[in-house]
């Protein structure tokens, strides 16, 4: 597998597997898909903002899953937290490429300083939840019924990950 950046070559593929989470998951609570003209605007906000899409692709160069993080907040206290997001494609899941995605989009928050990454997940998406905790995140919070999709109410579970646990907060000394 191969992780590189996302290009608007990829737009196609990011698009069906985002329209795919839209139609059969919670991991998207959007009920609405979306148009090739609404990704690629997308794609350029977030590289206009400085935000990097990560695009895996398997042996044969098929885009396999995408991730990506962007604002969490957008006041300037905020500034050094990021929330992320990594889809996979339904057929792909299960093979290591979402730990991957999100190992090269961590060090990617590394390398620009940030400080925290916040995973927003639905409750019952036990395999997200599982694969964060590998990660080192933690959860933080829990928001019962704060959505609704596919008639029924979703929960949201707060993970997040200190992108450098060994800097010590200098206001709690």
């Amino acid at each position: 597998m191969n992780i590189d950046n996302a290009t608007e070559q990829d737009l196609p593929e990011l698009l069906a597997i985002y329209n795919d989470a839209v139609l059969n998951s919670t991991a998207i609570w959007n009920e609405t898909m979306v148009d090739l003209e609404n990704r690629r605007l997308w794609l350029r906000e977030r590289l206009a903002a400085g935000f990097p899409v990560l695009a895996a692709r398997n042996s044969t160069g098929r885009l396999v899953g995408y991730a990506t993080y962007g604002t969490w907040r957008s006041i300037e206290g905020f500034k050094h937290t990021v929330e992320h997001s990594v889809y996979v494609c339904a057929d792909q899941r299960g093979l290591g490429i979402g730990p991957a995605l999100m190992k090269a989009l961590i060090e990617r928050a590394r390398s620009a300083n940030l400080h925290v990454m916040v995973a927003a997940i639905e409750s019952e998406n036990r395999a997200s939840i599982r694969l964060h905790k590998q990660l080192g995140f933690i959860t933080t919070g829990q928001m019962p019924q704060v959505g609704r999709k596919f008639d029924r109410w979703l929960d949201l579970t707060f993970m997040q990950l200190n992108l450098n646990a060994d800097e010590q907060d200098d206001d709690k000394e």
